[in-house]
């Protein structure tokens, strides 16, 4: 499965800083990778990188076999990559709606804007019945399947979550895992930095783990923590034998 979204060797931090070092790594349309690592690692910092929001010092982006590195923010959501924040990843002051409607800001055709808020609500029925609701009245979930969302609206082939199950209960957790496998279905690729191991392990297909900046295991979900002694070691999970279907999503759909 070709990667449509990777990484070469890339070095990057803040200021004068390097944070992360060599690290490369790829998501292709349909899958979803979580980058995992305990709280220091740099996985924010890494996926951060590849919109310029932190300093890429050596190494390249690449998109859909371009290398796209130094990219602007605005010009990745164009070309088909989105970015939802862990924090100020919506506008409290609007509602759900005019949230939506800003997502979409550089498409054009109000009628085909109109069809994807009508397919976003069919997808968030929790968003329908609060359209007009100010988003900094929604609870934490809400907010951010508002921002997922949000994100959607620009029509991505890939989206990049940073965190996106921080300080959220399990329940809102448990819909917006099930929401995430609903957008991969979709052929949307996913890449997903995380500190809730279990749960982004049971909707991904690979992951990546960073330690002190660097990629030191990468595999498929179902085995990457297989041995006892790496998920000790890099994530500090608990001794008893991880068993992914006992996270896992299921969608009838």
């Amino acid at each position: 499965m070709a990667g449509i979204l990777s990484t070469q060797n890339v070095k990057a931090g803040y200021n004068d800083v390097i944070i992360i070092h060599d690290v490369s790594l790829e998501v292709a349309c349909g899958e979803i990778v979580a980058i995992l690592g305990p709280n220091g690692s740099g996985k924010s910092t890494f996926i951060k990188c590849i919109l310029g929001f932190a300093k890429l010092f050596d190494g390249n982006v690449l998109y859909d076999g371009n290398i796209i590195t130094g990219i602007t923010s605005d010009k990745a959501v164009s070309m088909g990559i989105s970015y939802v924040p862990q924090i100020n990843n919506v506008f409290p002051n609007l509602t759900i709606s005019e949230n939506l409607d800003i997502g979409a800001y550089h498409r054009s055709n109000k009628s085909e804007i109109k069809n994807s808020i009508s397919e976003i609500f069919d997808m968030f029925p929790e968003l329908a019945v609060k359209k007009k609701n100010l988003a900094g009245n929604l609870s934490g979930g809400e907010r951010q399947m508002l921002a997922i969302a949000r994100a959607i609206m620009a029509q991505p082939k890939v989206l990049l979550l940073d965190e996106p199950f921080a300080s959220l209960s399990p329940k809102p957790i448990a819909v917006i895992l099930s929401k995430l496998t609903s957008i991969k279905q979709n052929g949307i690729a996913i890449m997903m930095v995380e500190q809730n191991v279990r749960e982004a392990l049971s909707i991904s297909d690979r992951g990546y783990v960073l330690v002190n900046g660097s990629c030191v295991m990468s595999g498929n979900s179902d085995s990457l923590f297989a041995e006892e002694f790496s998920r000790q070691k890099f994530l500090g999970l608990e001794e008893k034998k991880f068993d992914r279907n006992k996270f896992r999503v299921h969608n009838d759909s």
